[in-house]
């Protein structure tokens, strides 16, 4: 493997001077959206809000956002999607082979996600993209003579009578993988298809001493999950006594910087942590650069961002889209902007709105950091805690204890005389003494719209404390257990009461 570590790190040295000047973010959106019109003309969709004569027009993008209207999901998929699931060229030429179930934190169900050939296709492309950035991070040849663990969901498909295939987005890529990916993709598609966590998991760690892994890739939580399933199955001190080439952890589907001390403690050597923004919607944004974990907006790969200022502007006191939002294209956007990311792909998606919140870190080239979900600002009192403000919050809480904190849950609720608390549920092994009043604490420090609710009709709040075995516990409960399954930070008051009825 060590001449194909030094071909595949000269091939990227080589790529990076052949791909040094990128045209301008805008002329590459419009370039986007000319594409993603043309192709889709023809379909139903593109009939019917008359893509042939936006395509004529002097400025298509202004013609674009006159002519279609602002999407959400329950919206695309009760007008346009549920008719793709058994028609052809509804949204998108053809009629897709797959369709995703978002492991999403939206909703009360999961959603369905049309995924097609192209729309693959553009995932691929952006993953080669990220790949080559490699160039820029200076890895040693070591990295790329080994080889790779994706933990996914599970890539065992299940088969609907209308004719596609449905599963998690990360099944549906490791299920599309060509044969020669073999070569360096862990655990391999046998594995990748075990359904059941705790079996795939065991599955893992009985082969985990054959493999030379270098990078890790998947969701904070359930990665850790595994490496600590690792080393107690083979009583290891680190992961490094048996991945000693183990350098790069690709992160996503929620915010890294809870569970850095525990990945750190269970590592010998510094590894380079990469922040990736895939979801059912499209691989949107990848860490591209080794100073910041900031992730670079996917331009140039079928997709063509929108950006709804999250403020007066864009939305109302509980987060909602305006009936007539603001919207931006990327040459308007400013730094330190929240924005509500509206999409259109590849996928049949037209002016979607995904439900992130998104605020660029840098312009050139656009990168941006995700701060929360549009529905997840706990706001029910006018408290305006976005979820970024909450982990900053449990960050200090943690450091204040000496411990670590990686998931938490609140909700607003009402107390048995009426008046709202908000309720926090941390999963701990601290004593849930005194953190009430110390987590109470900071967000008022921290958020003057927190601190002036805590004046008026937020009356107080409440912290509970549950092991990571209690929590595992409650998500196999509930069918969320392992792969891309993301909990919700900020939940509804149903759900927090069932997992308070859980606990108790």
């Amino acid at each position: 493997m060590a001449i194909i570590g030094k071909l595949v790190k000269a091939g990227l040295d080589i790529t990076s001077i052949l791909t040094s000047a990128e045209e301008s973010p805008q002329h590459s959106q419009e370039k986007q959206l000319r594409e993603l019109l043309e192709q889709a003309k023809e379909t139903a969709f593109g009939k019917y809000y008359g893509f042939a004569e936006i395509l004529k027009a002097d400025d298509p993008v202004s013609a674009f956002r006159r002519e279609v209207p602002i999407f959400n999901y329950e919206q695309m998929h009760a007008q346009w999607w549920c008719r793709q699931e058994k028609l052809a060229d509804i949204t998108w030429p053809g009629k897709p082979d797959f369709f995703a179930r978002s492991s999403g934190t939206t909703g009360k169900s999961s959603k369905r996600i049309p995924i097609t050939e192209e729309f693959l296709g553009s995932m691929k492309s952006v993953g080669t993209s990220m790949i080559n950035s490699l160039h820029d991070f200076d890895f040693p040849e070591t990295l790329f003579e080994s080889e790779i663990l994706m933990l996914s969901s599970s890539a065992s498909l299940e088969h609907n009578e209308q004719g596609f295939e449905e599963g998690e987005i990360s099944g549906i890529n490791v299920s599309n993988f060509p044969d020669w990916y073999d070569i360096f993709y862990r655990p391999g598609k046998d594995i990748a298809a075990i359904s059941d966590w705790d079996e795939r998991v065991n599955a893992i760690a009985e082969q985990a001493p054959e493999w030379n892994i270098g990078a890790i890739a998947g969701i904070p939580s359930w990665v850790l999950l595994m490496l600590k399933r690792i080393i107690e199955r083979h009583q290891l001190q680190t992961i490094h006594d048996i991945w000693p080439n183990f350098q790069v952890y690709a992160s996503g589907g929620v915010a890294f910087e809870t569970y850095r001390e525990d990945f750190e403690a269970l590592c010998q050597k510094p590894i380079t942590i990469l922040d990736t923004y895939l979801a059912s919607e499209g691989f949107i944004a990848y860490t591209s650069r080794p100073e910041t974990m900031a992730m670079k907006l996917a331009l140039h790969h079928g997709y063509f961002f929108e950006f709804i200022p999250f403020d007066h502007r864009g939305v109302n006191e509980r987060g909602e889209l305006l009936s007539e939002p603001m919207v931006l294209g990327i040459e308007e956007v400013e730094l330190e902007q929240e924005y509500a990311l509206v999409l259109s792909s590849c996928a049949g998606a037209w002016r979607y709105v995904i439900g992130d919140v998104i605020r660029f870190e840098s312009l050139a080239p656009p990168q941006i950091k995700i701060t929360g979900r549009t529905k997840f600002f706990l706001n029910v009192v006018g408290s305006q805690l976005s979820e970024e403000k909450m982990d900053t919050a449990i960050l200090e809480l943690a450091e204040r204890m000496g411990k670590t904190i990686n998931e938490y849950m609140v909700s607003a609720l009402k107390n048995e005389a009426g008046d709202y608390i908000h309720q926090w549920v941390l999963v701990t092994d601290l004593e849930s003494k005194g953190l009430a009043g110390q987590l109470d604490e900071l967000l008022k420090s921290a958020n003057k719209n927190y601190a002036v609710a805590r004046t008026k009709a937020l009356k107080g709040i409440d912290v509970k404390v549950i092991s990571k075995a209690q929590y595992t516990a409650f998500l196999a409960q509930t069918n969320q257990k392992g792969g891309q399954t993301k909990t919700p930070k900020v939940m509804k008051p149903e759900k927090m009461r069932s997992l308070l009825d859980f606990i108790s």
